[in-house]
């Protein structure tokens, strides 16, 4: 349930409204909206009355969630979520792109991608330092040298590292290198791993699998909040269906239902949604169209010697393209997106 406190609440009113929550044994997430202060309680509710909280002084209502996901729920939070990773934010007016490698190859594969990507126009850079794989066979990643790499990517281009997390053991080290963590599509039902990250002040991007329900989904977003960790963005990546044509169906109807059910932002990776090179840029302009908060693709500068996803993997010229084609979809939305430099960033490290 949600507590909504009266217009002119102080802060010293909602202190006694969350000491008596957890007087009751439950949880107080405090949310500030624009036009109110509502408390979330987290925890078992069923042995507690509405009158023990409505009654409370500068109480306005105490009202009921009837969704499995509390503080996820747009009756829990009516404003927009917007995350902030470094000087980027994702969920508000701006449409921000990820892009770079599936995984960190070397330091010239890397940086010269974080080069291109940077003057095209993207806002972040994404990389795997451990990469899960199908095959036992197939590379891992650079693990911690892959990290590193990244931060050198960082000083080079000022872009913030986005980077996934694999085990509950590594999100120590991983969290030192990256400006957000990911937890990949088949992490999402590790509620230890989401447990371990919920708990860190960093941005976190969380991957929908393959298999999950909406609900599911939410749920999964609910560990992180519910530990502490409000700076999540939802990511859609296809899900399995009878479909042999591409790696996966990319579910758009995914974004549009979000943005009624949840207040946190959501992103697409049309790169894992096709696992086709030929068809990110027509589904980024749908994305895009359909209401996400912006992309996060593959691009290698030569995808036919990629360690991995090479298929899905877009060309620097085509990444140019794609940032040229969805900026004017933006546009008619009322929204923009970052304007690309005249040539590639070449800053050296302070």
């Amino acid at each position: 349930m949600i507590i909504v406190m009266k217009s002119g609440a102080t802060g010293d009113d909602v202190r006694h409204v969350v000491e008596r929550i957890e007087e009751l044994g439950l949880k107080a997430h405090v949310s500030q909206g624009t036009e109110r202060t509502v408390i979330g309680i987290i925890g078992d509710e069923r042995f507690i009355k509405k009158e023990q909280l409505s009654l409370l002084p500068h109480v306005d209502d105490v009202i009921p969630i009837l969704k499995p996901y509390k503080l996820a729920s747009r009756e829990f939070k009516q404003e927009n979520t917007i995350v902030k990773v470094r000087d980027v934010s994702i969920g508000g007016e701006e449409i921000v792109v990820i892009a770079g490698p599936c995984s960190v190859e070397s330091e010239e594969q890397l940086l010269e991608t974080a080069e291109v990507v940077k003057a095209a126009g993207a806002s972040l850079l994404r990389g795997g330092a451990f990469k899960p794989r199908t095959s036992p066979y197939a590379f891992q990643g650079l693990g911690e040298d892959g990290l590193k790499l990244l931060a050198t990517a960082r000083e080079r281009t000022g872009l913030g590292i986005v980077t996934e997390v694999l085990e509950s053991s590594d999100v120590e080290i991983v969290a030192e290198y990256a400006d957000m963590l990911q937890v990949g599509a088949r992490n999402m039902h590790n509620t230890k791993l989401l447990r371990s990250i919920s708990s860190l002040d960093k941005p976190v991007l969380l991957k929908r699998n393959f298999s999950a329900t909406l609900n599911e989904f939410l749920m999964s977003a609910e560990y992180l909040l519910a530990g502490g960790n409000s700076r999540v963005v939802l990511c859609e990546r296809g899900i399995r269906t009878f479909v042999e044509y591409t790696r996966n169906t990319l579910d758009l109807n995914i974004v549009p239902a979000v943005k009624q059910l949840s207040h946190l932002p959501i992103i697409v990776d049309p790169s894992h949604g096709t696992g086709r090179h030929d068809l990110i840029i027509p589904m980024s302009r749908a994305a895009i169209a359909a209401g996400a908060d912006g992309l996060i693709v593959e691009v290698h500068p030569h995808p036919e010697k990629a360690f991995s996803d090479g298929d899905q993997s877009l060309t620097p010229d085509d990444f140019r393209q794609l940032i040229a084609q969805v900026r004017p979809i933006a546009e008619v939305l009322g929204r923009k997106s970052a304007e690309p430099t005249s040539s590639p960033v070449r800053s050296k490290p302070a």
